[in-house]
């Protein structure tokens, strides 16, 4: 009888949701003997939910709502009042997820949201001590305390060496701690399959030989890619630019009518995000660990910005892009005509794609086999 394994998920961002359906399309694939069941975190708690009791929005929606229109100056402070409000209802998090947990219990839970760790842990302990829980880092490093990781007795799963330090500086010790080799990416990334570049440019009336920027802020998009577009029409080297602006539609419709002097194409929500990467030779956007990976894993050298309105727990990875040499971090992207014309200098890009080329991420078919491991002997026989 396959045992039952929860993936949980939100939809702040779409990152988590991404992660978890990638993970049960590949420990499908690899014929693990599981019945997994995606759940949302979100409808859990909805009547715990202050937003939406008072909005009619859900908490998700109104963080969407925030990264759509590039709202993030002082995350840090919005941040500490939402884990002031997390530690106020713990108490009804746990007892709604006790109830859930007590109607159907699983073999297995697996977290790939931050922020409830800590409540989702106590749960099933009352409901059962001898189910692991296993937390899935999305993001390449901690934003302690009280984010990612919280020292209790569970698993951990690392992308990064400085996740894997974090873990262990909360006082996790090694048993707890798997380290894999990247962020969850959807099998696409993994099997994109030859393609005749020039022609596929040609298709979507983009030049065929021309350096093609691909810009990217998730799957909300962000206004400031209208910016960047007026950006690019100051770089002096011949270019063109592919925006995905995911399911915001009046973005995509004001790209489309803004009269830019270089090719373009402009598309709305997709999946076929390796496609265009493909087409792309370099891409701007958001530190975002996902969009990051994938740009990565399709050879893209990075162009992203770091500054106050940057996401706390996204800083870490511009220092992750500099030390790695995977491309350039601007103070904000009113530099980003400079930092292009430097991208297009004679070897620059090659060395950069060079950097991306060496990355080897294979997360999404590794952790399977921990599940399976974790399965296997139960949680941590440890006392913190």
């Amino acid at each position: 009888m396959p045992r039952s394994v929860d993936f949980i998920f939100f939809d702040a961002g779409g990152g988590h949701r991404a992660a978890a359906t990638a993970l049960k399309a590949v420990a499908e694939h690899q014929g693990r003997p599981w019945q997994i069941r995606l759940v949302n975190f979100q409808e859990l708690l909805d009547e715990i939910d202050l937003i939406k009791r008072y909005t009619g929005r859900r908490i998700q929606d109104f963080y969407n709502l925030l990264l759509r229109y590039n709202l993030t100056l002082g995350m840090n402070a919005l941040l500490r009042c939402f884990h002031f409000l997390v530690r106020r209802y713990h108490p009804d998090q746990v007892r709604l997820l006790e109830t859930h947990w007590r109607r159907s219990p699983p073999k297995l839970v697996v977290s790939l949201i931050p922020h409830f760790n800590r409540a989702m842990f106590e749960a099933l302990g009352r409901v059962d001590f001898s189910i692991p829980f296993v937390t899935i880092l999305t993001d390449l490093a901690d934003f302690p305390p009280h984010f990612w990781i919280e020292r209790q007795a569970q698993y951990v799963i690392c992308g990064t060496p400085r996740a894997v330090e974090q873990a262990r500086q909360i006082g996790l010790v090694a048993e707890q701690i798997y380290q894999v080799s990247g962020m969850i990416l959807r099998p696409q990334f993994f099997e994109p399959g030859a393609i005749d570049r020039a022609a596929e440019r040609r298709r979507l009336g983009l030049e065929p030989e021309l350096p093609t920027a691909l810009v990217l802020f998730g799957g909300e998009g962000s206004a400031v890619m209208l910016d960047i577009a007026r950006h690019l029409a100051r770089v002096h080297r011949p270019l063109q630019a592919i925006f995905l602006c995911g399911r915001n539609e009046s973005l995509a419709q004001r790209l489309r009518h803004a009269g830019l002097p270089y090719p373009f194409w402009v598309e709305g929500f997709t999946v076929e995000v390796p496609y265009f990467m493909q087409l792309a030779d370099f891409f701007i956007g958001k530190p975002g660990p996902g969009s990051l990976s994938e740009a990565l894993e399709m050879d893209l050298p990075v162009i992203v910005e770091r500054n106050a309105w940057t996401m706390p727990q996204e800083r870490y990875n511009t220092d992750w892009v500099r030390e790695n040499g995977f491309g350039l971090v601007v103070p904000s992207f009113r530099r980003l005509t400079p930092a292009v014309e430097s991208l297009l200098e004679p070897g620059i890009l090659d060395r950069y794609r060079a950097a991306a080329r060496r990355v080897s991420n294979r997360a999404v078919f590794e952790i399977p086999g921990i599940l399976e491991e974790v399965l296997a002997k139960g949680p941590p026989r440890i006392r913190l």
